[in-house]
């Protein structure tokens, strides 16, 4: 885990300051979101996104952590999340008008490549080492451009 702490670290605190803008967002507009179907779960997901990198960066700055012990908690706590995330946008999907259709496609998918990457790089160090812990990397990047794009419609696109 050398030469991780300080991305790590970085993670830690981008994703808890983009949480609390997340409750931020939903506390002021939250008669808007409670009146649209689709938007609370679109809350959620970013709340657990965030919450992801916010779990994964802070287990693996545990000190004296082992690589295999790094991997399997990417590994569960990546398919753990994966599949509640999967969950929600099946009803998503099932709720999902027609003519917005693409766009779910679209939110469906970049949840999908927030989360695939912690159970790819917990796989790949489990089977061949620390390499695998660069799939963190897009995976918690990809996990704040949801979040923000998620944020951005409940702090300005819900108002327009």
């Amino acid at each position: 885990m050398n030469g991780w702490e300080s991305f790590l670290l970085a993670e830690v605190g981008a994703s808890a300051t983009l949480t609390g803008l997340i409750f931020v967002g939903v506390s002021i507009n939250l008669n808007k979101i409670l009146a649209l179907p689709r938007l609370p779960n679109r809350a959620l997901e970013a709340l657990i996104l965030l919450l992801t990198v916010l779990v994964v960066a802070s287990l693996l700055l545990v000190p004296g952590e082992t690589l295999r012990t790094a991997g399997y908690e990417m590994l569960g706590v990546g398919a753990a999340v994966w599949l509640v995330i999967v969950l929600i946008d099946v009803d998503l999907w099932r709720t999902s008008e027609a003519s917005y259709r693409a766009h779910t496609r679209l939110l469906i998918l970049m949840n999908q490549l927030s989360l695939l990457p912690y159970i790819i790089g917990g796989i790949h160090i489990l089977a061949a080492g620390a390499n695998g812990l660069y799939w963190l990397v897009a995976g918690m990047l990809f996990s704040f451009v949801k979040a923000v794009v998620d944020a951005w419609v409940l702090l300005v696109e819900i108002n327009r």
